[in-house]
């Protein structure tokens, strides 16, 4: 299965390293120097990997200059990742593997699907698309998300007054 795990931003100095937007919650696995990674669907493998503040910064063979670094940017890395991988963690989740997922209140009624997983500083919210077309955020954290069951495809909530509010 391939994943994002980064977007490439801006250049950074003049000898072809770029900034990395980090999509992964295992940053230091999966950008080790030598890791192979595919940047824009080709495989290139990363030469050098450090951080800058709280800032990644890579550098790929061939990428020697700033414009070669900036022809880069706004590019996706993505890396092969078993179907069946499950993070280190008990209680984390693969984006990916909560994509897709049903998601009803604690009551049993069907409240949408999991669009996507944003993920903010502060926290992470689940967008989910209800049925009637809407999207509506739901704060990923235990006291609104009591139950995720990848197994069973499902994620169960317990929303807060108003977080089911229309518009």
């Amino acid at each position: 299965m391939l994943v994002t795990v980064g977007r490439i931003g801006r250049p950074h100095g003049i000898h072809g390293e770029v900034t990395v937007e980090v999509r992964t919650d295992e940053p230091d696995e999966r950008f080790m120097v030598g890791a192979e990674v595919l940047v824009g669907g080709s495989p290139r493998f990363i030469e050098s990997a450090h951080w800058h503040g709280n800032r990644l910064l890579l550098r790929f063979p061939g990428v020697d200059d700033r414009t070669a670094a900036e022809a880069l940017r706004n590019t996706l890395i993505e890396v092969e990742r078993p179907e069946d991988a499950k993070p280190d963690e008990p209680d984390a989740f693969y984006d990916s593997a909560l994509r897709g997922c049903a998601v009803r209140d604690v009551d049993g009624n069907d409240v949408g699907v999991i669009r996507d997983v944003v993920h903010l500083p502060g926290q992470d919210l689940l967008a989910v698309k209800t049925p009637d077309e809407r999207e509506i955020l739901v704060p990923f954290v235990g006291e609104i998300v009591p139950e995720v069951d990848i197994a069973a495809r499902v994620v169960t909530i317990d929303p807060p007054s108003g977080l089911m509010d229309s518009e």
